[in-house]
């Protein structure tokens, strides 16, 4: 092939390729504008508290200390000024992020940010620094709200988080490690997440860049929106890795009303105690497969059981929304207006049924006593051993009947089944267990070709578990 032409070709596949990634440059989102328009709206919050007696330096970065594998990531702990000496009182400098959502100066964040301030600082975007006065704060959905007193502040545009897509691009404006105004970009990776100890926020997960510093700042649509409060990160080590979670605004926004309000949030409260249903759980109440919520206990003054709710029911869905496992019960409950009715689908007896609750006012609670173990009385079948419960043992655990199990076979059944000392139970297959002696005539008449549920009471709530007896 002779040189002119050989050159000729290659130019040609050369601009081919510069035409392609022209044209898949031009696919990917700018956010220039974006952030040109919303940094404004964008804070810095610094808090101080004074600390009874110096802290010990704290290592890593963010001077965060044990990573915890969900962790709020603002910076939250870092070294003691010099000249603080034990014994003294010490200030500690906190840095987070938030934003402003009214031009008369109210301001979004994570409520861990200003966890026990004594002073909470706003740094705008024009270099202004105002003390900020906390109006509330909702710990259940880690949402705070500031005011500062300022005029014709700049302010973000909401979105709307419900409807948000996987696969979105988004992206996160905050303060990590203190550097302002930081801008991270990626896509929603999940919507609807549960996680521990947060029953009631549907977090958006994302795989956008977090770190200590940007808890508290908003995260946009590429129309420049706000559709989520960054909040949390799945962490190993401490720093990010790739997994991002936020507070939905509409969450956010619901919470800010009710403490702008009232300085408090309302959520709708069942009076439940509640469990996941396992396949075997499923099976041994006549369920083809494995979802809702199981009511393995009742507040007997609580909405479920002035509703006609009963220990044993499993929720199916909830105004019609399913429950797909039992922690979305709480969400789906919680963002109920306390006073108003919803219909309950549940599974009772294996046959489907709605019963409509009026959604109480969650209230304060202690956490219930724990139990004590009991005498003894064998029942092999079992594989247990069981002690009658005397009446006044019955009244302090506010339980009807029972008998407690002190020793379990760990070859047996009942230790197949999860069933473990100290617990008491309370019925099996639907039936009350009122003593020993009908406890014996109960498993006497139990299947050996399903399972069936048996409910416990155990360390101050109750439980179901699935019991299977091999064949005798």
């Amino acid at each position: 092939m002779p040189l002119t032409r050989r050159v000729s070709l290659w130019a040609l596949l050369l601009a081919m390729m510069l035409s392609w990634q022209s044209a898949h440059a031009r696919d990917l989102p700018d956010f220039t504008e974006l952030v040109e328009q919303a940094a404004p709206g964008v804070v810095n919050i610094s808090t101080t508290r004074v600390m009874p007696e110096r802290s010990q330096s704290f290592e890593g970065f963010g001077g965060q200390d044990i990573p915890d594998i969900f962790r709020h990531f603002f910076g939250d702990r870092f070294p003691a000024p010099p000249g603080g000496g034990p014994g003294r009182g010490q200030e500690r400098q906190s840095l987070g992020s938030g934003f402003i959502i009214s031009d008369d100066g109210y301001i979004l964040t994570n409520a861990h940010v200003v966890d026990g301030a004594d002073e909470i600082l706003v740094r705008l975007n024009d270099r202004r620094e105002l003390e900020a006065e906390l109006i509330g704060a909702d710990t259940q959905t880690d949402v705070a709200l500031l005011k500062v007193e300022a005029t014709d502040l700049p302010t973000l545009r909401m979105g709307d988080s419900d409807q948000l897509r996987v696969g979105e691009w988004v992206a996160a404006i905050g303060s990590p490690f203190g550097f302002e105004h930081s801008v991270t970009a990626g896509i929603i990776s999940a919507i609807n997440r549960t996680l521990p100890r947060d029953a009631y926020v549907p977090f958006i997960q994302t795989d956008v860049a977090i770190n200590p510093g940007n808890s508290g700042g908003p995260l946009f649509n590429l129309d420049g929106e706000v559709v989520g409060i960054n909040a949390q990160i799945f962490t190993r080590s401490g720093g990010f890795m790739g997994v991002s979670f936020a507070i939905p605004i509409n969450v956010a926004m619901d919470v800010a009303s009710q403490l702008r309000d009232d300085g408090r949030v309302r959520r709708g409260w069942l009076g439940v105690m509640i469990q996941p249903v396992s396949r075997d759980l499923a099976e041994s109440f006549g369920m083809d497969s494995a979802s809702g919520a199981l009511i393995a206990d009742l507040d007997p003054e609580g909405p479920a059981a002035l509703s006609g709710l009963r220990a044993g029911d499993i929720v199916l869905e909830v105004d019609g929304e399913e429950v797909e496992r039992s922690r979305n019960l709480p969400r789906l409950i919680g963002r109920i207006a306390p006073g108003d009715e919803a219909g309950l689908t549940i599974m009772r007896d294996g046959e489907r049924q709605t019963i409509d609750v009026t959604i109480g006012d969650w209230p304060d609670s202690d956490q219930p006593e724990q139990d004590r173990p009991g005498e003894t009385d064998a029942q092999a079948r079992l594989g247990i051993a069981v002690a009658e419960l005397e009446e006044a043992e019955r009244q302090r655990l506010g339980i009807d009947g029972g008998v407690m199990v002190r020793e379990v076979d760990p070859q047996g059944a009942a230790a197949e089944a999860g069933i473990r000392g100290g617990d008491v139970i309370v019925s099996i297959d639907h039936h009350a267990v009122e003593s020993a002696s009908k406890l014996r005539e109960l498993i006497e008449e139990l299947p050996t070709d399903r399972a069936v549920p048996v409910r416990l009471y155990r360390e101050g709530r109750s439980l179901f578990v699935a019991l299977r007896l091999g064949q005798s």
